[in-house]
């Protein structure tokens, strides 16, 4: 089916169908289908949506239009996707503890996206960190160490960068049907044996409703399943950033503390949720006490260790990775204007007050400042007086710590009394 009856289907509320999706795809993919073609399609989805028969042919069909990995490593092959949020370092975490207890971790990461972090631009801020690795290499570092988090190759779903750059200008982002088949073609190319969704829920993340959390959650599961991979989805607290910093190589020293043993706390309990289905998956005995033992012993701090001197960073990271990390010029703590519990935080004005320091990208050629960010963020509940500090600002100026330090003491809200939220809300598939 040409282009033009794709679109025209949608425009009357029909279904394409199975073999006009892939046609589709594979004009995106080689740029037979046009922009202004391609930005009709994404229009029509967001409007009329798909059926579930047809998302799955269009997550299909965009996986196929590039390479299908496949593995022969002696082990299950899994993976985690998060849908975004601050203070989001668990892939650090989670990819070697996985990695420790004996199952493959090809984990394919992506950058940040409006407020919250992106995975690759954290691990930018290891020296000689190659996140965009030939294949031979990822493969090596893959079987040698057990993960590797590096980003998509120009091969893996082209169907899927060609239309998602034409979604983010022609407000089409949104769709649950786009959203869905974009994560999971990038996800299931890389050929997994099963995935764990982190789907996010309140002020740091993008779903800011149970029900909109849910309807995604439940979108993902039942497509991936229906594509053939094992999927489980946990919907998850954002309400306050997961970790206590936001930001790249602080997050970096964060996820550190708790490889190494320094510190546990949410950071550490998000790691075992998300990991204990996919270890229930592949047959591990006890999964929650194997990424809990992994985690203890140091087992998923040298694997993280040999995955970032495999993709060439330094050997000795694990052992001396805090003088490896760049440091901010400023850094100033942020005072309390008075006292009580925390009640709130808003999570995506923290997010955004990182990126104006240079922590992340307001478009696509923004240089990102590794240094700079937020860290001992307080949490909900915790009682504070006034003058005490509710975070510590790492600026690269003067002008930038003033404006983050007003940010921050607005986000965070003081109260009679507080309470954080379960960490995990519900558990889909």
């Amino acid at each position: 089916m040409a282009a033009r009856e794709v679109i025209a289907a949608l425009r009357r509320g029909g279904e394409p169908g199975t073999a006009a999706l892939r046609g589709f795809a594979a004009g995106l993919a080689d740029g037979s289908v046009s922009d202004a073609q391609a930005g009709a399609f994404a229009m029509g989805v967001c409007v009329r949506g798909l059926s579930d028969e047809n998302r799955v042919a269009l997550t299909l069909a965009m996986r196929d239009s590039g390479q299908v990995m496949s593995w022969d490593l002696g082990g299950p092959v899994v993976d985690k996707h998060s849908t975004g949020g601050v203070g989001d370092c668990v892939s650090l975490v989670l990819a070697p503890a996985l990695a420790a207890c004996g199952v493959f971790v090809p984990m394919i990461s992506g950058r940040g996206l409006g407020h919250t972090g992106g995975t690759l631009d954290k691990l930018d801020a290891i020296p000689g960190y190659k996140v965009d690795p030939e294949e031979a290499l990822f493969r090596r570092v893959v079987g040698e160490a057990g993960c590797a988090i590096v980003s998509a190759s120009a091969q893996i779903a082209p169907a899927d960068r060609r239309l998602y750059a034409v979604r983010d200008v022609t407000s089409t982002v949104e769709s649950l049907d786009l959203i869905t088949s974009s994560i999971l073609s990038k996800k299931l190319a890389a050929g997994l044996d099963g995935l764990v969704l982190d789907v996010k829920l309140g002020s740091g993340a993008f779903m800011k409703t149970l029900a909109d959390a849910r309807a995604l959650a439940q979108a993902l599961v039942s497509t991936a399943n229906a594509a053939g991979c094992p999927t489980t989805a946990l919907i998850t607290d954002m309400d306050q950033p997961i970790a206590d910093a936001l930001g790249n190589a602080v997050e970096v020293a964060a996820a550190m503390r708790v490889l190494t043993g320094l510190e546990e706390g949410p950071l550490h309990a998000m790691a075992l949720a998300l990991g204990t289905p996919l270890l229930e998956r592949a047959g591990i005995a006890a999964p929650e006490e194997a990424l809990r033992q992994a985690l203890a012993t140091g087992a998923a701090a040298e694997r993280f260790g040999r995955m970032v001197q495999g993709l060439g960073g330094p050997s000795d990271f694990v052992e001396a990775w805090a003088g490896y990390l760049p440091e901010a010029t400023v850094i100033r703590e942020v005072p309390s204007p008075a006292s009580g519990h925390v009640t709130s935080i808003d999570g995506e004005a923290l997010g955004l007050a990182v990126v104006r320091m240079g922590g992340g990208r307001t478009v696509e050629t923004d240089m990102i400042d590794p240094a700079v960010g937020l860290s001992s963020v307080v949490r909900i509940g915790q009682q504070i007086s006034a003058g005490e500090p509710l975070a510590r600002v790492h600026a690269a100026r003067e002008d930038q710590a003033d404006a983050a330090v007003a940010v921050v003491q607005r986000a965070i809200s003081l109260g009679a009394a507080g309470a954080p939220g379960s960490l995990i809300k519900e558990r889909i598939g």
